[in-house]
């Protein structure tokens, strides 16, 4: 009998459409001679739909059509499944049963943790990190914190709440000067370079800080990193192993890696024939990185050790600013949930992206078997003795 997988994808959130190509390339590689794959697609009013025309990337450009052709339902737990429950009609049947689900969700709102929240609430396995992994990996100052305390380098940054700003935008002003332009100005829970600015002085910084505020109420501000090259390196694994792809060195023709860079340049030829975009597979990258085997070394043990001070689980992404003549490194962010799930970085080490796939559900069952051994709840009711609840006399009376 084959698992049924269930890719979650989609939702309210400013990643949405990244969302359904790294969905899409997900559902055309999983193997479906082990697998019934079940689309799972949350519209950005986070309604849900399933139906095999969502596999294609073109159903996505006809709203009308999508609604027409896939079934709207609800999630609801029916003996250890995750059932997918017709929405409208008058008789209400179950569409598909889910046995497992990969989240490929992106953004603020979705690969914060509140996936997996419903997930964990649902009790069905999932791949990837859970709830507090995906928390740390939304929030860049969570993350810098974090990474400061175990001693390992992060560019020097600020952050502060748009309400501070508001507030006192000069106190602010006057912190950032302290770094030394240019810098950089992020929305400190958004990805795919949403909102991302390189500010080289006051005015831009501004600018830059008014624009952060339209995606984030949390604002993180960095140093720019001299003589400055971006490496990659994703892993794989669980906090009981865990193992490093091939280190990418990404190129940008932007300043900056922006979301233009990423998805929307090259990113708008279509692969493989089928119409889906490459996604992240489409940015001008070197693989394997044009760095020393030393350095390569290096940066796959700081990426195993970053990979478990975070909590992260499943196939992670972590970015690194290098700075070439000094010859350090920088960890720049960990995505728990990266674009195209960096399937690239593994296919170097032959493993192709199904067999990325396999290991990622392996991964999550494990890890679920072992959280069921876990104590979660107690049997005695403390509630059953308690006699300090003022008016019980009344209670007792009203409940007779």
């Amino acid at each position: 009998m084959k698992i049924r997988v269930g890719v979650l994808y989609g939702g309210k959130t400013t990643e949405h459409e990244v969302s359904i190509i790294t969905a899409v390339q997900a559902m055309e590689h999983l193997n479906t001679d082990k697998y019934d794959v079940i689309p799972m697609y949350l519209t950005k009013e986070n309604e849900m739909y399933t139906g095999d025309p969502l596999k294609e990337i073109e159903i996505y450009r006809e709203p009308e059509l999508l609604k027409r052709y896939c079934k709207n339902v609800v999630c609801y737990n029916k003996n250890g499944a995750l059932a997918l429950q017709s929405k409208n009609g008058l008789f209400k049947k179950i569409v598909k049963e889910v046995d497992i689900v990969i989240p490929c969700v992106h953004g603020y709102n979705m690969e914060d943790g509140n996936v997996e929240g419903m997930l964990e609430t649902f009790n069905v396995p999932y791949t990837g990190s859970d709830i507090y992994g995906c928390t740390v990996g939304q929030d860049k100052v969570f993350q810098k914190q974090i990474l400061n305390e175990s001693g390992i380098s992060v560019p020097k940054y600020v952050w502060f709440y748009d309400s501070e700003y508001l507030e006192d935008d000069q106190k602010i002003i006057e912190n950032v000067k302290k770094l030394g332009f240019p810098v950089i100005v992020k929305p400190a829970r958004q990805g795919s370079s949403i909102g991302i600015e390189v500010a080289k002085n006051e005015e831009e910084l501004k600018d830059a800080i008014e624009d952060a505020i339209k995606y984030d109420e949390k604002i993180l501000i960095e140093e720019i990193i001299p003589n400055m090259v971006e490496l990659n390196c994703s892993v794989l694994g669980s906090s009981s192993y865990c193992e490093a792809s091939v280190i990418e060195q990404v190129k940008g023709k932007d300043e900056i890696l922006s979301f233009n860079d990423k998805y929307i340049g090259s990113g708008a030829k279509k692969a493989g024939g089928k119409g889906a975009s490459k996604g992240m597979l489409a940015s001008d990258r070197i693989i394997p990185a044009e760095i020393p085997d030393k350095l390569t070394k290096e940066i796959q043990e700081t990426s195993k050790e970053v990979f478990r001070v975070l909590g992260a689980a499943g196939v992670v992404r972590i970015d690194y600013l290098y700075d070439k003549k000094a010859k350090k490194y920088y960890v720049n962010e960990l995505n728990s949930i990266p674009g195209s799930l960096a399937f690239y970085l593994w296919k170097p080490l032959n493993k192709d992206y199904d067999e990325l796939l396999d290991d990622m559900i392996n991964i999550a069952v494990k890890r679920f078997k072992k959280k069921l051994k876990k104590t979660t709840i107690f049997e005695s009711n403390i509630l059953q003795n308690y006699g300090g609840l003022k008016g019980s006399k009344g209670l007792k009376g009203k409940l007779r």
